[in-house]
């Protein structure tokens, strides 16, 4: 089965306040989405109604064939939830935890302690095993809860904020099982932080009041912004408006700004027209001027600015 996910019109109302508003979208296998959009936006309530637990007030979300409302058990069978906040019993130890919810999953005996000895490595809980979760550090309790979310190899992966509270090191481990386990699964993944979705999404989705204002790659969010493709130059102060009112004379670029001045070296921007490369064009001129260049480099898009152009206009 190539599409693993299928939302279609997906609402959820809270009284008068829509959370969720006609939310559409398909994901295939071997996708990573990012699911991205502000604190209220409806992230957290859209993930609840695909895993489950929550009804929705209309719309429907189809998991590898399983209406979520009319097949509950079938879909929970073939998905992974790490939800907000990531609730755990703390008074369990990490093999404790991982053991119980491999027996509700339907697991026993060998095939029970095979699964979650294989999460346990995927996760690196290993050193931790034994201690009460309630005494763990909030990033090893993340790895917990991802664990109980794999191990029992879910189609359908859902993770909201699934680096949290990780360190540098911890936050490439998580991503790195990420990209081993996506070829066969549809991994989604709320998240706000940005750098998540450059790191190991193929797709990025942008939801705001409830609805759906971008479906595109990362590549293709960073093309909207309007840094993409401008030309950064880093040159000595002094020939800041000299090399300023020269460039802007090049046909193709749009404007020039200088972005700061200090420790006698001006940062200056030079932006293209029509978003197009500039890169050459400006090189060149560097190289044929008698203008001492300390840096020049194109500037690639910036998904924070889109991601605010288009949840703060929504």
């Amino acid at each position: 089965m190539s599409q693993m996910l299928d939302i279609q019109r997906l609402t959820k109302r809270f009284g008068p306040l829509t959370a969720v508003d006609d939310v559409s979208f398909s994901v295939d296998q071997g996708e990573v989405l990012g699911f991205l959009g502000p604190n209220g936006a409806g992230k957290t309530t859209a993930m609840r109604m695909i895993t489950g637990f929550l009804p929705p007030s209309s719309g429907t979300a189809v998991v590898c064939g399983f209406d979520v409302t009319k097949s509950p058990i079938e879909v929970k069978q073939r998905i992974g939830y790490v939800p907000e906040g990531a609730p755990l019993y703390e008074e369990m130890t990490p093999q404790g935890l991982l053991g119980f919810v491999a027996e509700i999953r339907g697991f026993s005996g060998k095939e029970r302690d095979d699964a979650v000895a294989r999460a346990a490595d995927q996760i690196n809980l290993r050193e931790v095993f034994q201690q009460p979760i309630g005494t763990l550090s909030k990033g090893f309790k993340r790895r917990v809860a991802v664990a109980q979310a794999i191990l029992h190899d879910p189609d359908v992966l859902v993770l909201d904020e699934p680096t949290d509270g990780l360190d540098p090191n911890q936050k490439h481990e998580v991503r790195q099982l990420i990209r081993d386990m996506s070829e066969n699964k549809v991994i989604v993944i709320s998240t706000h932080l940005l750098e998540e979705v450059s790191a190991v999404c193929s797709r990025a989705i942008i939801i705001s009041r409830g609805k759906v204002v971008a479906d595109s790659t990362p590549q293709e969010l960073e093309a909207r912004s309007r840094i993409n493709n401008a030309v950064s130059i880093r040159i000595a102060d002094d020939k800041a408006e000299e090399i300023h009112a020269q460039l802007v004379r090049i046909s193709c670029v749009a404007s020039v700004d200088m972005v700061d001045r200090s420790a006698s070296i001006a940062h200056i921007m030079v932006m293209p027209q029509d978003g197009k490369p500039i890169l050459t064009e400006i090189s060149a001129f560097v190289r044929q001027s008698d203008f001492l260049v300390e840096e020049i480099r194109a500037e690639r898009g910036n998904l924070d600015e889109v991601f605010r152009s288009m949840t703060l206009s929504s």
